[in-house]
């Protein structure tokens, strides 16, 4: 048993019961060993639930970074989408997500962030379009996660919609993009003067 196998494990516990439901006791039992045998690869739950949010993000991050030559509007909603399908790959995802630290991938995140620099984006505003976009799909994909129990169209008064999740996310990605694109066409009108 190695350290990547307790995640493997772990992360596929969490597939079948739920972040609730995870402890170090199922996953000990699941793997055939005795609890205190966890400790040796981490000190405390919150170790293990940092290692598990950072391998399931896996897919978000070894997508492709941005080329100096792509528009970064395009890129920075593929980013997000990225973001949220990740999310969305894993059970209780998004509450996995939240609150961790992406320490392991910090020089991804320089990169993303050196591109829409150099793509014209001031840097304030590039980092809270950052942190405003990723908080907003961690918590669209919470609020999809958490609908299991969603009432079906037919059970809605005719003046409540369907509620369409891609859609929604689409259409405040939309705004955020938007004013990520104003902030930045005003900074670069300021600078004209």
């Amino acid at each position: 048993m190695n350290r990547a196998t307790v995640v493997t494990e772990a992360l596929e516990l969490l597939d079948d019961v739920g972040l609730e439901t995870v402890s170090t006791r199922r996953l000990a039992k699941r793997l055939g060993v005795e609890q205190p045998s966890l400790y040796y690869h981490f000190r405390t739950k919150k170790d293990l639930l940092a290692a598990m949010a950072e391998a399931a993000m896996a897919p978000h991050a070894t997508a492709a970074l941005p080329s100096p030559g792509d528009d970064w509007r395009a890129w920075f909603l593929e980013n997000s989408r990225s973001f949220r399908r990740t999310l969305l790959m894993r059970r209780d995802g998004a509450r996995l997500h939240a609150g961790s630290t992406p320490t392991g991938d910090l020089d991804r995140i320089r990169r993303k962030m050196a591109f829409l620099v150099s793509s014209g984006v001031p840097e304030r505003e590039a980092q809270m379009a950052m942190l405003a976009t990723g908080r907003y799909t961690v918590g669209c994909v919470l609020e999809e996660q958490a609908d299991t129990d969603a009432p079906d169209a037919g059970d809605l008064p005719d003046d409540v919609p369907v509620l369409d999740h891609e859609a929604a996310f689409e259409a405040g990605l939309a705004l955020i993009l938007g004013g990520l694109e104003q902030h930045t066409a005003g900074s670069a009108h300021r600078k004209g003067r």
